[in-house]
């Protein structure tokens, strides 16, 4: 049974001073979870809440949250829910006997008495190494992908998120879709209308999935040698791959994060000085249960000195810049979907030097010139011993491959560039989610009898008037929710050549969505062709130009494989 709840935070009185106009009693609604007593007893002792979408995860096993957060992926259940449904009782996890080693007292007792010994050393005497070494698991439910983005902006943290591929979307939370009805909306002309309208997509959405699931069930029928779970799992995730351009950027998801303290606080300056309210309501949320754990490390989170005063800093250069690009009055000139900007015309003699470095006693300078006299071919035998006989891609090639780097900018539909933004390592920036951009439209639509082509279009149309009146009522950052999946972002990647090979091959796999294996191919031969870097771009031999009709097929068989190994 779900109800729904409304968290209502009042924002701090510093924030109207640096916000003004826009820090007001705003709300974001979430649906509440009710468990029986009986549950609730147990989910106490292993979350820091029972009732709230932000909660930390204690008292269990390393191993056991990881599990937790991995079946979270593809699960449209919360992770209190699967923790009980499918952990509490296995006995392969061991909850039921640290349950039993657990007295009535509050179980972050010790952490409380603890916390004197972190303060000395932490907040007296400043020092961030501490903060490294504090890890926490924290959920983060019913989030907009507006959101979820922004909470996996950081590096140093990781990140799995519930899957657009492996659910249906077309269930409903209590009595509304799975989407988000942000604050500065709710409390506008809009409300109603951004309702029908999200209410008409999430319609859509459910009648595209199921006719191509039944289309997809027809086209590629079972194999002999298949189970119906692989063959079901793969029908589903080829159908939702299809469908899921429909859904908007408010669409519902559930995150779990494993980060230290330091980079819990990096995040939360970053989410206290968003301009939306989802964001910043989050913020505090997240802040409330982290403090629950690991209090100590998020002492100057909101200091007026010190956490404070760095978000206004954030603000101020954010707001600046936007007022200086309103000055730059320009019309965007057409663009391809992937181009190489920026690259080192010496990259592969740099490598060279690069990859000598460790094992000579000479200097980079003087290693540079060497690798600069030598021939093409000299060179290409030496990049290729470094490289080395690769197995498989997770064979990666050393450090040495960071001396060159490559810039793209990129235009693709917002659902490929979700699966791309995971690649936190690299520098990566993305330009607000608009509809002026065009939208990718699946060519399996056009299979189908009556073809759904037509109603995708109309769709798409609805959509761009839509965003044009959110944006121009509520600018541009609120009016990034209405966007769907299939509408195209801007953004750009810089990657050093090992990153490269990493990024390249991982998302070129059959098992991979079309959208994003398209972009990464380009990539590739950009490498090859237009830096003309030949001897990096053979490097990535791993990556596959192939055109599977059902890219999770081969992906399936290889899991339902090892969990026959495991049980």
């Amino acid at each position: 049974m779900m109800i729904r709840s409304q968290i209502t935070l009042i924002e701090r009185d510093r924030t109207a001073s640096w916000f003004p106009g826009l820090y007001n009693h705003r709300t974001v609604e979430h649906f509440r979870e009710t468990f029986t007593p009986a549950e609730t007893t147990v989910l106490n002792r292993f979350f820091t809440n029972v009732d709230r979408p932000v909660f930390g995860l204690i008292n269990l096993p390393e191993v056991v949250k990881g599990a937790l957060f991995a079946r979270y992926s593809r699960s449209p259940k919360s992770v209190r829910r699967l923790f009980l449904d499918e952990f509490m009782e296995n006995p392969e996890t061991g909850i039921e006997t640290i349950a039993a080693q657990l007295d009535d007292d509050d179980p972050l007792i010790n952490l409380r008495r603890a916390e004197q010994l972190y303060d000395r050393v932490f907040f007296e005497y400043g020092d961030d190494s501490v903060a490294q070494l504090g890890g926490v698991h924290l959920a983060v439910e019913q989030a907009s992908n507006v959101l979820t983005k922004i909470l996996e902006w950081g590096r140093l943290a990781s990140y799995l998120e519930q899957s657009t591929r492996y659910i249906y979307y077309d269930a409903r939370l209590g009595d509304r879709y799975r989407y988000q009805v942000p604050p500065e909306i709710a409390g506008s002309p809009l409300s109603a209308e951004y309702t029908d309208y999200m209410d008409g997509l999430f319609d859509t959405y459910s009648t595209v999935v199921a006719i191509m699931t039944e289309f997809f069930a027809e086209r590629f029928p079972k194999q002999g040698g298949d189970s119906s779970f692989v063959w079901k799992s793969t029908i589903r995730a080829k159908a939702c791959d299809t469908a899921r351009g429909l859904l908007p950027a408010a669409t519902l998801s559930n995150v779990g994060i494993y980060g230290t303290g330091q980079a819990y606080e990096m995040a939360l300056l970053r989410m206290q000085a968003h301009p939306l309210a989802e964001v910043r309501q989050y913020g505090d949320m997240m802040l409330e249960e982290l403090r629950k754990t690991i209090p100590s490390f998020l002492r100057r989170v909101d200091l007026p000195d010190r956490g404070v005063l760095a978000s206004r800093y954030q603000a101020r250069i954010a707001q600046e810049m936007r007022e200086i690009a309103a000055e730059m009055v320009a019309e965007p000139e057409p663009s391809a979907a992937v181009t190489l900007t920026d690259w080192d015309p010496d990259a592969e003699t740099k490598l060279v030097a690069a990859a000598l470095y460790s094992v000579t006693d000479l200097p980079d300078v003087q290693l540079t010139g060497i690798a600069g006299r030598l021939s093409g071919e000299e060179r290409a035998r030496i990049i290729a011993a470094y490289v080395g006989d690769r197995g498989n891609r997770r064979h990666k090639p050393g450090r040495a491959m960071e001396r060159s780097a490559y810039r793209f900018d990129m235009l693709c539909d917002y659902g490929a560039f979700r699966d791309l933004q995971r690649h936190r390592m690299l520098t990566l920036e993305w330009q607000p989610l608009s509809a002026r951009l065009g939208h990718d439209t699946p060519v399996e639509l056009a299979e189908v009898e009556p073809p759904l082509v037509a109603v995708w279009q109309e769709t798409m149309e609805r959509a761009g008037a839509f965003y044009e009146t959110a944006r121009e009522t509520l600018g541009i950052d609120v009016a990034q929710y209405v966007v769907p999946f299939a509408f195209n972002v801007r953004f750009v990647m810089q990657m050093n050549a090992r990153e490269a090979v990493h990024l390249i091959e991982l998302r070129t796999q059959p098992a991979g969505h079309r959208g994003y294996r398209l972009v990464c191919q380009e990539m590739h031969r950009q490498i090859r062709e237009v830096a003309g870097h030949h001897n990096i771009a053979d490097a990535m031999r791993f990556v596959d130009y192939s055109d599977p009709d059902l890219e999770r097929l081969e992906s399936e068989r290889r899991a339902e494989k090892r969990r026959g190994t495991w049980y």
